[in-house]
């Protein structure tokens, strides 16, 4: 028994150090130093703001945009602001425009105030460069970004849930990435 526990334990210690070492060599130092500076980039946005998800990926030296925002400025703000960046010769401008209307306004002020008040979920809500992001598309509610623990993220998923009109709530939060603040 002893020695299939140790067996157990150094094949899944080398599957893990062989994975993180292919994932280590997929990535080059060029294209993190790139994903930095178009995080930052992005973050720099002046109208981005907690309705609004923007998210990216670098291949080599081409950067595609991705996410949701609520006006055309902050789409074509984000593509020219990555456009600048050292390095990159290319950006794909994948984002969409949501919908403008009084329904999914509703909403978003609804979700923002409930979650607002909501035991200690106001933190992830901060006017700049908020930790969750809350993308309402057509009565539809996406949740994105990071929380601190499993807690706020189940939290986070309950007060979203219960907001009048909203059909759906996705929830695609992460745990434990956030920054510290």
């Amino acid at each position: 028994m002893k020695k299939f526990l140790s067996l157990f334990a150094f094949s899944f210690a080398l599957i893990a150090f062989s994975s993180l070492g292919i994932n280590a060599q997929s990535i080059s130092p060029a294209s993190l130093e790139i994903a930095k500076k178009v995080e930052k980039s992005i973050k720099k946005l002046p109208y981005y703001e907690v309705f609004d998800h923007i998210d990216f990926t670098v291949d080599g030296s081409v950067v595609t945009l991705t996410g949701k925002v609520r006006n055309a400025i902050n789409k074509d703000s984000a593509e020219g602001s990555v456009k600048r960046i050292a390095g990159v010769t290319d950006v794909v401008n994948k984002i969409d425009i949501l919908p403008v209307g009084g329904f999914d306004e509703q909403i978003r002020r609804s979700l923002y105030a409930t979650l607002s008040r909501s035991g200690g979920l106001s933190r992830y809500l901060w006017p700049v460069n908020p930790d969750v992001r809350l993308v309402v598309e057509r009565g539809h509610i996406t949740l994105e970004g990071s929380v601190y623990n499993q807690g706020d993220y189940n939290q986070m998923n309950i007060v979203a849930r219960s907001v009048p009109n909203a059909f759906s709530v996705t929830n695609n939060l992460t745990i434990g990435s956030t920054e510290a603040r």
